[in-house]
């Protein structure tokens, strides 16, 4: 079944995001990942089969994974420890939800790259920077940096978030905030991606989102799902132009070849197309943690 939409009654709707519904749970937060997919800020009218418990353990892996390194916030994934009043939705919970622990989060995109792509390659090939740090001239689209940068992003409440400059995210959100969210931001990309090339994966470049729960600073939201990041098969890589990928990129190259302007509505996705996608997401799940969805 694909789930493009909860319906939790007598919930209340906190938010229902490109991909995530979220609900009130007393003083908690309940975290629904959905099969909804977007490219181009436009929500397709075609659910992905299985992408919403490929990114929901997915993200949970991370955590895991993480956990020594920065505190998060979740509380618990398992739908049998849920309050009463979640337990009539079990059905549509399990495998996709997460009741995590209301955070304040900070409204930065932060952005590791360790490739040069996507608007860091469109960006380079104009000035030879990325969000103001100037790269070695000669780099080719998909080259691997010398060192992974830190590369911040506003968070738009539509459209495309907006590559900002180190100092401009200090202007906004001060130089011990940020130097923190850096250094943290690129000691977690550097230990996930060393740990993904063992297992056969390049992670290309990723985003993070922090908050601080009781004045401690945590990892929230999602972590280095194919949604939030370029994942590339290592045996196939070949810089000078785009690569092969297991995440939404497919569906994007899809819609560009379509006579489509990039504004709603979004044109439904063939079949085929669709469970090739949920292929390559649960491609990726299994090589990253050795097991099946």
């Amino acid at each position: 079944m694909v789930l493009t939409e909860t319906n939790l009654p007598g919930l209340k709707l906190r938010a229902r995001g490109k991909v995530r519904d979220i609900y009130e749970v007393g003083d908690h937060l309940l975290l629904v990942t959905t099969d909804r997919i977007s490219a181009f800020d436009c929500i397709l009218p075609t659910g992905i089969p299985r992408k919403g418990e490929v990114l929901n353990r997915t993200s949970l892996f991370w955590f895991g994974f993480l956990k020594d390194t920065i505190e998060n916030h979740i509380i618990t994934a398992d739908v049998a420890e849920y309050p009463p009043e979640l337990q009539p939705f079990a059905g549509q919970l399990r495998g996709r939800s997460v009741l995590v622990k209301k955070a304040d989060m900070i409204q930065l995109e932060c952005v590791a790259r360790g490739y040069l792509s996507g608007s860091g390659w469109k960006e380079y090939q104009s000035t030879g920077e990325v969000c103001g740090i100037a790269l070695p001239s000669g780099l080719l689209e998909s080259s691997r940096l010398p060192e992974p940068i830190f590369t911040p992003a506003t968070k738009a409440e539509s459209g495309h978030d907006i590559n900002i400059s180190f100092e401009q995210a200090v202007e906004s959100f001060g130089s011990a905030l940020v130097s923190r969210l850096r250094d943290l931001t690129l000691g977690i990309y550097q230990k996930a991606a060393a740990y993904a090339e063992t297992r056969g994966i390049i992670i290309a470049d990723t985003k993070f989102e922090f908050g601080f729960i009781n004045g401690r600073l945590v990892l929230a939201d999602e972590v280095l799902t194919p949604d939030s990041s370029r994942f590339w098969p290592q045996d196939r890589y070949n810089p000078g132009g785009p690569q092969p990928s297991y995440d939404k990129q497919f569906v994007r190259d899809y819609l560009e070849s379509l006579h489509w302007n990039k504004t709603p509505p979004a044109p439904v996705l063939p079949e085929d197309v669709a469970q090739r996608t949920s292929e390559k997401y649960q491609q990726a799940y299994r090589l990253l943690t050795g097991q099946s969805i």
